[in-house]
């Protein structure tokens, strides 16, 4: 499908949203003196005069719609099961779902999200469902299995499930025709576009954080560390949108103040395309490129997309377009303060064959640095600890930085920049240097807390361009 008749239209939105938000009646509530399409076209007309490209500040008008809000007020969501937290998270995970000729993948995605946490983890995010199917039958099939499979998690007000009664949707009637859209297409996608937008309205006091899934992926173990992590490195750096996923509308992280423009924003334009479309031309308006992060913490279980709601061959990108091969472990020094044995020399965490590097304990601060001969264009890092067999011998706490040239000429690296965290002592991230012009030197595996017992390190492994 192709929009780009509306690439101009969604611009000038920019502009309408602050007057928009300064009609006195509710924008949404139909009944109303003037209809719905009356008030958008006397805010578009407002903003037609205004519009002036050369001097229009993105982010500074999306500052200004924040002081100018309004609640949906003809919106009123039920508590299905479970009771949202006392305290702020720091991240709410919302998944909005339907029933599915195919079947529903709901219930294994919850299992993902929570057996990929460890407990500390799960203390810092609340999961929030919407259930947006009106079939009575689906919701408490739903809602039966839910309350007996997660009873621990709803117990800790770490699940919370809703549901929106028709009635505070906008009209599903008369929808707007598109080129090579069927009328059922339009309509599951301008429903889709109501089922976001009143999950996002309920989640805008629950945490700091907001992150969209669809009701049909996998994530990666400890994916909300990575993700505290990164956000950690952005938290004073001007961003709308942090994307952990390319798939549609999976793995896209908001500031939680944030989320009230997308929802006027999905609901203005609910009939007018698919809401990743609508997506992009929000961050069009106020990011202009997107963030993304390597590799996916998320990825669907199969061909099959609840988000377009049929088969297909969709794939996450990264995928497909990313077999890097074997990797490259160019020419390089090990430098290490680990303790040393007789019969185990730190090459060997380097080397491509099955050797691999053991020292009796570790300390925090103690590190293994790779030292690049000559600096290169790195795109992947691996980093293997333990047993490949069993979980003995690893690496518990500890962090993959890397460093880039010395403006000294040294042999070691002034400038380090954190890579990601070991998780179940590993990491395989994608490392997008070479968009920076900058050259990785060094890389550089640093423990982080105190380990007693032995670690075994089996592989550092670069790739290069």
């Amino acid at each position: 499908m192709k929009y780009f008749p509306w690439k101009f239209i969604i611009i000038a939105t920019a502009v309408v949203l602050p007057i928009f938000f300064f009609i006195k009646e509710n924008p949404f509530d139909t009944t109303s003196f003037l209809s719905l399409e009356e008030k958008k076209m006397i805010a578009w007309q407002r903003a037609w005069i205004q519009t002036n490209p050369g001097r229009t500040n993105h982010l500074e008008i999306f500052k200004d719609t924040q002081k100018n809000s309004e609640p949906l007020k003809n919106v009123n969501p039920r508590i299905l099961i479970g009771d949202p937290p006392m305290k702020k998270k720091l991240l709410t995970i919302g998944i909005s779902s339907v029933q599915h000729p195919q079947g529903s993948y709901l219930l294994d995605t919850l299992k993902f999200l929570f057996f990929a946490s460890s407990p500390s983890e799960q203390k810092h995010f609340i999961v929030l469902v919407h259930l947006a199917d009106p079939d009575p039958k689906w919701l408490n099939q739903m809602i039966s299995s839910i309350s007996s499979l997660f009873e621990p998690y709803i117990k800790a007000r770490q699940l919370v499930v809703i549901n929106t009664p028709l009635k505070s949707y906008l009209s599903l009637k008369n929808l707007k025709k598109k080129l090579n859209d069927t009328p059922a297409d339009v309509a599951f996608h301008s429903k889709q576009n109501m089922d976001y937008a009143f999950l996002m309205n309920f989640a805008t006091n629950h945490s700091d954080y907001f992150l969209m899934i669809e009701d049909d992926v996998k994530c990666a173990p400890g994916f909300v560390t990575q993700i505290a992590t990164i956000l950690s490195a952005w938290e004073d750096k001007p961003w709308v949108i942090l994307e952990f996923s390319q798939l549609n509308f999976t793995g896209k992280l908001f500031r939680t103040r944030d989320l009230p423009r997308f929802v006027h924003f999905l609901l203005l334009f609910y009939q007018e395309m698919p809401c990743d479309y609508l997506l992009s031309h929000f961050l069009d308006l106020l990011q202009k490129k997107s963030i993304q992060f390597f590799p996916s913490l998320f990825h669907h279980m199969d061909d099959y997309s609840s988000f377009e709601g049929k088969l297909n061959s969709l794939k996450d990108k990264e995928l497909e377009e990313n077999d890097t091969g074997s990797p490259s472990n160019p020419a390089a020094s090990i430098y290490t303060n680990l303790q040393v044995t007789s019969d185990s020399v730190p090459m060997n965490a380097y080397s491509l064959d099955k050797n691999f590097f053991y020292t009796k304990g570790a300390e925090a601060g103690n590190h293994l640095t790779v030292v690049l001969d000559i600096p290169a264009k790195v795109f992947r890092v691996q980093v293997l600890t333990g047993s490949d067999l069993k979980e003995e011998n690893q690496l518990k706490e500890g962090q993959v930085e890397l460093g880039y040239e010395s403006t000294y000429g040294s042999n070691d690296c002034d400038n380090y920049t954190l890579l990601g965290l070991l998780v179940n002592g590993s990491l395989n991230k994608q490392v997008f240097s070479e968009k920076s012009g900058k050259k990785v030197k060094c890389v550089r595996l640093l423990v982080t807390a105190t380990h007693p017992s032995g670690i075994a390190i089996r592989h550092i492994n670069v790739w290069i361009k």
